[in-house]
């Protein structure tokens, strides 16, 4: 299992190598046809249980706009998409938007998100995100709720 906070465990039983752990982050995939996720490492393919989202955004570039993910891969960030976790003060945005229709969860770090909450600015109609130059305005519900994963 993947839990919200970036942990593996196993029938229950944390998965404490951290060679392991991070061959497992970097092997997420996500199967369009199948509908499921699953750690593909060599020819071993195990599917995987979620608690909330397989990636994580493991840094925030706002200059360019661009996250890193846990798998490895950079993408374009749309602040847009941010969205508030149902599980916790946690919040994720959409990455893979390439792969499958609506694109899927990426869940932010502690530093992930301190980093973009760096470009946090008043603006004469509410709080706006800087990213890539660009203000986007947000709403002042959620970023008054977010803090920290």
């Amino acid at each position: 299992m993947l839990h919200r906070d970036g942990r593996w465990s196993h029938e229950g039983q944390p998965v404490t190598h951290r060679r392991l752990r991070e061959a497992f982050d970097r092997s997420v995939r996500f199967l369009p046809d199948e509908e499921k996720y699953v750690v593909q490492l060599g020819a071993f393919r195990g599917q995987i249980e979620l608690e909330e989202a397989a990636f994580f955004v493991h840094d925030v570039d706002a200059v360019d706009g661009t996250l890193a993910l846990s798998d490895g891969s950079r993408e374009p960030f749309d602040p847009a998409t941010l969205h508030p976790s149902h599980l916790d003060d946690g919040w994720l945005c959409t990455v893979k938007r390439r792969l499958v229709e609506g694109g899927l969860p990426a869940r932010f770090t502690q530093a992930a998100w301190a980093e973009l909450m760096r470009g946090l600015e008043e603006t004469a109609s509410g709080l706006a995100l800087r990213v890539a130059g660009v203000l986007h305005a947000l709403p002042p519900e959620p970023v008054r709720r977010g803090r920290a994963p």
